[in-house]
């Protein structure tokens, strides 16, 4: 998923429209901006298990239990043995580096197990904006340093099951190679990684391509593997036989026999597949390969498997299926040899999506052949193995499907099968979904079953597109790519199973009824050509426990973004392909007004109001969705992601998110219903906005951001109104590629769901559980700009000082003072700031403030405090964090307010206890 920055320099000036349409506020701060402060918050994942490709899993050679794993968009892990689960290594990548959580390879070092190596990147096309890199680490991966590479490398392109490109000299380990892709050929390190060269003598860099000229298949997949032959090199000293594996398909496996000095292509090798795999027995000084005619991980369907004899330098063909066979449909991927046994080995089909998966085992180098199913009467057939999901249920799929298919599969896109070197019952091996193994598996050679089950517990590799958290019910519904998407109601435990009825292929976008949260809608994307009876639209009456399929406009093809009316009685759907429709989920009608392609939400309150935003204009409905107004169409972003969300019971209350460094960017408040927005000064660059649960039972919900503020990126929250933010991520919880979906939880203070692209839902719950204290700032509606206006109607100045309280200053024990300051002020609407000021001798622990409106103003929201307003009549007191103010001290509170003819100032009060 790609993650451009974004420049605020053409963000500063934001306008004022002509009268009809709104106005953008820029807010300009009053004084200079305090770095943002912390707050600790602790992070786990809402428990999923897998959800994603394992390209990798490699076993250290000379410490037992030391298991690294690699995926293509969720970074690197480590096996922790005690406790039979991952341990992620890599959730220290940021915004900035993203890429660096696609691993196309890894190495862990032999002589020192302690070192360890990624190869990070994540494309080689311009959607990843920087060069791969080496990650190296000197304590098993739990700090790293980090080498910059002169080109791009591709964790999550075409070819990346193919492997290892990585590899550590297991005589002398400060020796590495790389196998690079898009032509740069074979690269060297001679100090533990910390330096490259490339390989000038290495002939081939490769020439294999997918699909020329395409965007993501057209890159040349390059060098795919490297591989040593320890036998030929001592302890300390360069080893001499080295073996690498090129994406050429008449010249795929080359060697040096001189420590790498000199190159050549082994004579009589096989041609016309691809060696994935490479996998040397120096004890009996044979390298076999498994080739695909195709670099997958999605295709495949022809390929061999090979022995090489070192010493004799003869080529044997020992396929289980010859590839000359009609009955080979798949190509070879997955290879691994028993190290405790070296004449056993193992070998996967590449891709074979009917009946499923096949895995082969030989007891004699190859000689001879078992499979893990086998036909028996058609379409029935017998089983070498048991499964086990328990740990993941959700992986049948929702499938039941018929004989010969069974479900669940046993996987595909099988590029990874590794033997345990130190234990020959354990296996692993990585699928398109999860990580399955067995602890039995020799039970295999006399003829029983092996048990498989599902070893991917703490891997969590969900790309997230969209979560809600509703009022009552699930605490938490996703919505996920390749695995729908699911209802959590315990975020400690795997559910029972995911969205089914119907079953798409991503969940693209949720909502739910805000007064009715057990009617939600959600919508997704869906191979019309594989099931042309499955609607992109499924509606549950019961908080998401059940659903059935909706009804689409003509013309979808894809999910898109969806919205539903407050009381659950209507639906706005901008599906792509598409004009927005509106409807009740059976039948639909155009919106008028508003652009295909926009993105939709509700109000949380009014259920006849609906929003839109596209191309830098905001949208809105007032009877249903039927037809759209534009209101803003200028100040707001015109490129990059946005994102935007109502509160829930606040009427016309909407925040808004995104843009790109090429223009506006960062985070918009409206609370007229999107008439007019002001956007923060305090946040510079913003990627999504969450509300969670209020600090106090009558103030402004929590806010939550992906954003970029005081010049750091991080994870901030807001508990008033935005006026002051918190970082609530350290630096080693930054999780690459954020921001796609964000929401607190509006039944449990200072929690908040983040969505990853490849690390899952991280669940945040906030450490202190003292109430939080939030130094006062006016930063949120400070001084309005002095933007022009095409309106031929004049706007009121804002107040340029603040009106001081006409009570006077008291030398009693506990005394206080007010003043009022209204920041901005545009058509129908302003903000306004109060500073209460102890004036007494000692501290006080409460105060109130009182005034009356001279003009019919109201308030539409407040923060950092607890406020009535009886017809003019306006009582504010503390929150119980801002209520002990030293002598001479300060508090104070903010709002935002609506106005008519006039907006005097007026005259204030305050007490104190």
């Amino acid at each position: 998923m790609l993650r451009k920055q974004r420049s605020l320099a053409s963000a500063v000036a934001a306008a004022l429209v002509a009268a009809g349409l709104a106005v953008v506020t820029q807010v300009l701060p009053g004084t200079p901006a305090a770095a943002a402060g912390s707050d600790p918050y602790s992070f786990r994942n809402a428990q999923v298990v897998g959800g994603g490709f394992v390209p990798g899993i490699i076993f250290n050679q000379s410490q037992a239990n030391l298991i690294y794993a690699r995926t293509d968009i969720g970074g690197a892990y480590r096996w922790d043995q005690a406790n039979s689960k991952w341990i992620p290594l890599l959730d220290w990548v940021g915004f900035t580096n993203w890429g660096y959580n696609g691993v196309v390879s890894l190495a862990t070092d032999a002589v020192d197990p302690n070192r360890v190596y990624v190869a990070a990147g994540m494309y080689t096309n311009s959607w990843d904006p920087n060069n791969g890199a080496i990650l190296r680490s000197t304590d098993k991966g739990a700090t790293w340093a980090t080498t910059a590479l002169p080109f791009k490398l591709g964790g999550n392109m075409p070819g990346r099951g193919m492997g290892e490109r990585l590899a550590i000299d297991p005589n002398k380990n400060s020796i590495l190679y790389l196998g690079a892709p898009s032509g740069n050929g074979l690269w060297k390190s001679t100090d533990y990684g910390a330096t490259w060269a490339k390989v000038t003598a290495f002939p081939n860099p490769g020439n294999y391509v997918q699909s020329p000229g395409d965007a993501y298949l057209g890159d040349n997949q390059g060098i795919a593997w490297v591989t040593f032959d320890k036998s030929t090199g001592t302890s300390g000293n360069t080893t001499q036989g080295i073996y690498v594996g090129v994406a050429d398909k008449d010249n795929t496996v080359y060697r040096s026999t001189d420590g790498g000095v000199t190159w050549s292509r082994i004579a009589g090798q096989p041609t016309g597949y691809i060696a994935h795999k490479g996998v040397l027995d120096p004890v009996n000084h044979l390298l076999y390969i498994a080739t695909s005619d195709t670099g997958g991980p999605y295709d495949g369907a022809k390929g061999d498997v090979w022995k090489y004899n070192i010493t004799t330098g003869a080529w044997t063909q020992i396929s289980p299926v010859l590839s000359s066979s009609s009955d080979d449909y798949f190509g070879y991927a997955g290879l691994t040899i028993d190290r405790q046994h070296p004449g056993t080995i193992m070998v996967a089909s590449q891709i074979s999506w009917w009946p499923d998966m096949i895995m082969w085992r030989s007891t004699d180098s190859g000689a001879t052949w078992t499979k893990i199913w086998d036909w028996t009467s058609y379409p029935s057939r017998s089983f070498r193995y048991t499964q086990d999901i328990s740990a993941a249920p959700w992986l049948t799929f929702g499938n039941s499907p018929s004989l010969p298919e069974v479900s669940p599969k046993l996987g595909w896109m099988n590029e990874s099968v590794e033997i345990d070197p130190f234990n020959s019952n354990r296996l692993m091996y990585g699928t398109g979904a999860t990580i399955y193994g067995t602890e039995n598996l020799t039970t295999w050679d006399s003829g029983g079953q092996i048990n498989i089950k599902v070893m991917a517990k703490g891997l969590e590799e969900t790309a997230v597109l969209d979560l809600i958290s509703p009022p009552s019910g699930a605490n938490l519904l996703s919505g996920l790519g390749d695995i729908n998407g699911f209802r959590h109601t315990n975020l400690d435990a795997v559910p029972s199973m995911m969205f089914t009825s119907p079953v798409f292929s991503s969940t693209t976008s949720l909502d739910f009824a805000e007064l009715n949260p057990n009617y939600v809608v959600r919508v997704g994307n869906v191979d019309k050509t594989a099931n042309p009876n499955v609607n992109r639209i499924g509606i549950s009456s019961d908080n998401g426990a059940s659903w059935y399929q909706g009804q689409e406009p003509s013309g979808v093809t894809g999910g898109g973004s969806v919205a539903v009316a407050a009381n659950g009685n209507s639906i706005v759907w901008a599906p792509a392909g598409a004009a927005v429709s509106y409807g009740g989920g059976s039948s639909w009608s155009s919106s008028s007004g508003v652009p295909s392609g926009a993105r939709v939400a509700s109000d949380r309150v009014n259920s006849s109001k609906f929003y839109a935003f596209a191309n830098g204009t905001f949208y809105v409905s007032t009877n249903g969705g039927q037809s759209f107004a534009a209101t803003v169409t200028s100040g707001l972003p015109t490129v990059g992601s946005v994102r935007f969300k109502a509160v829930a019971g606040r009427e016309g209350d909407i925040w808004l998110a995104g843009g790109d460094t090429t223009g506006a960017y960062g985070l918009w408040h409206s609370t007229n219903s999107g008439a007019s927005f002001t956007k923060l000064s305090n946040v510079q660059e913003a990627n999504n906005i969450g509300f969670g649960k209020s600090a106090t039972a009558t103030g402004y919900p929590t806010l939550f951001t992906v954003a970029k503020i005081d010049n750091v990126r991080g994870i901030f929250t807001s508990y008033d109104g935005g006026a002051t933010w918190l970082r609530i991520n350290d630096d080693q919880h930054q999780y690459g590629n954020i921001g796609e979906a964000l929401t607190g939880d509006p039944r449990v203070f200072g929690r908040v769901y983040i969505g990853t692209n490849g690390r899952g839902i991280i669940v945040a719950d906030r450490v202190s559980t003292t109430s939080p204290s939030v130094s006062p700032t006016s930063s949120t509606s400070p001084t309005a700009s002095t933007s022009p206006s095409s309106s031929t109607s004049p706007s009121p100045s804002a107040s340029t000082s603040p009106s001081s309280s006409a009570s006077p200053a008291s030398t009693a024990a506990k005394a206080c003072s007010a003043s009022y300051a209204i920041s901005s002020q545009w058509p129908g609407g302003f903000g306004a700031n109060v500073t209460v000021t102890n004036t007494g001798t000692s501290a006080t622990t409460s105060w109130t403030v009182k005034w009356t409106f001279a003009n019919g103003q109201t308030i539409s929201s407040l923060w950092n405090g607890n406020y009535t307003q009886s017809g003019a009549n306006v009582t504010v007191t503390n929150l119980s964090y801002n209520g002990a103010i030293g002598v001479g001290g300060t508090a104070g509170f903010g709002f935002n307010g609506a106005w008519s003819s006039s907006n005097a100032v007026p005259t204030l009060t305050c007490t104190a206890t």
